[in-house]
């Protein structure tokens, strides 16, 4: 039988030595997580409670899986996008605090329009804007069938009208849209050999890889958007902090006008984004 306050101890411990960075944080959110999402208050009016042996085993299997280096949010199976609870699995990119400036952005264009989100992944994106503006329409766009399932649950779980599409980029798309967003995968091949074990072991490598320069799926998303933008439709793109002038120049070469970049918090490159001429 173990304290409360012994769990998180030993909990704590066990992540500082497997190099996780975030070792208090991260073992305090699992023992929430594990205890119903007890808060901080709770803990330490609480914290000499005897715990019983089933919620300490527990405990520490997901303490284990954490010194794995399995993202906090796969263990949890949730991420706070916009406010927002997303569910995640491994099927799907963990929403990051970057994507809310292309949320943002889209957010504030998107009252009255027919807005598409391709490579939607958890479905982060699109379910922002349907609930956060006031879209005519909201359509979201993946070529995994397994994301597309995680992103369906958020836009349920969230009361969210979203139209879903199964495709390849714009394979099996039609019509036209006033608004394209899209975080679509911008890892360089060289990046992701470089890239933290709790991203390459475990984030799903084809919504990251995108090919030598990182082009691969602007490439494809900025050829066929034309013919599915209204005119003087907008385009945006999350982009990597130094893909900035590339991604402008292709936008360029597909004639769209007006081209601009949004940093992000940090002050790096973040979203590019663009009116179709």
């Amino acid at each position: 039988m173990m304290k409360l306050k012994e769990m998180l101890h030993m909990g704590t411990d066990t992540l500082l030595k497997s190099g996780i960075t975030d070792y208090r944080t991260d073992a305090w959110y699992l023992l929430s997580y594990c205890m119903g999402d007890i808060r901080r208050s709770e803990y330490y009016m609480r914290e000499e409670e005897i715990v019983p042996e089933e919620l300490t085993g527990r405990y520490f299997e997901l303490i284990d899986e954490r010194a794995g280096h399995k993202p906090l949010q796969y263990i949890t199976g949730s991420q706070e996008f916009m406010g927002i609870d997303i569910s995640v699995n491994e099927s799907v990119l963990i929403p990051r605090q970057d994507t809310e400036v292309l949320a943002e952005l889209a957010i504030e264009h998107a009252d009255e329009k027919r807005v598409i989100d391709m490579c939607t992944g958890s479905g982060c994106i699109a379910v922002s804007i349907a609930l956060l503006s006031k879209p005519s329409t909201v359509t979201a766009v993946d070529i995994s069938e397994a994301a597309l399932k995680v992103a369906v649950k958020n836009a349920e779980d969230n009361g969210a009208k979203i139209h879903f599409i199964h495709s390849d980029m714009w394979e099996n798309v039609v019509g036209e849209y006033d608004i394209i967003v899209s975080n679509p995968p911008y890892i360089t091949d060289a990046e992701m050999e470089e890239l933290m074990p709790e991203v390459r072991i475990y984030e799903p490598e084809t919504a990251l890889r995108a090919g030598p320069c990182g082009l691969d799926c602007y490439r494809r998303l900025i050829s066929g958007a034309g013919e599915h933008l209204s005119c003087d439709g907008i385009i945006m793109m999350e982009i990597g902090c130094a893909q900035a002038e590339a991604v402008s120049e292709l936008l360029e070469q597909n004639d769209f006008k007006n081209i601009r970049i949004k940093k992000d918090l940090a002050g790096l490159d973040r979203v590019v984004y663009a009116v179709k001429s």
